[in-house]
């Protein structure tokens, strides 16, 4: 049975000094502070609702309650509805492997596009979107195409804005 409680979704500080608690779990270390930062209630465990609100907290993700109630079911090793601690601490460390993941598929997409800079110009676009069977565009569409998602202005592509027009 899934658990749901009625909470405000305002992040408490659970850290002494000038520390945010609103980051994810990247060191193991980190995990009882993130932890804490999401049981609101003291508990010792993390319920659906307090998952939902640590998630719009930390993350600005404002998730529905079938999807929290979907990634809560995954790692609740005990089936009780609710994560301890350690159910919690797989959940981070699962969240990371999954960006790491990704990252690595786009930096390998990335790599495709590039020219021998590590951007990708209005040239090397053309010439993969030719290699990949795409009709013939020219330079000219290839620049407006990396316009769109140029956000520092000089014509080509980075990393970071390759990754923002993936995610668009």
């Amino acid at each position: 049975m899934l658990q749901t409680h009625k909470l405000s979704c305002q992040p408490r500080n659970f850290v002494k000094g000038k520390q945010d608690h609103r980051r994810t779990a990247t060191h193991p270390m980190e995990a009882p502070t993130v932890f804490a930062a999401f049981d609101k209630d003291g508990d010792g465990k993390v319920s659906a609702s307090e998952l939902r609100c640590g998630l719009w907290s930390t993350l600005g993700e404002d998730m529905s309650e079938e999807d929290v109630a979907a990634i809560l079911a995954a790692v609740d090793a005990d089936g009780d509805g609710l994560l301890n601690q350690e159910e919690f601490s797989s959940l981070a460390a699962g969240a990371q492997e999954n960006d790491d993941v990704k990252r690595r598929c786009l930096m390998e997409a990335f790599g495709m596009y590039t020219s021998s800079s590590m951007m990708i110009t209005p040239a090397s676009l053309r010439r993969t979107l030719s290699r990949l069977g795409s009709h013939e565009l020219g330079v000219e569409e290839c620049r407006a195409m990396i316009c769109r998602f140029d956000l520092d202005g000089d014509g080509v592509l980075s990393f970071d804005e390759f990754r923002v027009m993936m995610m668009a």
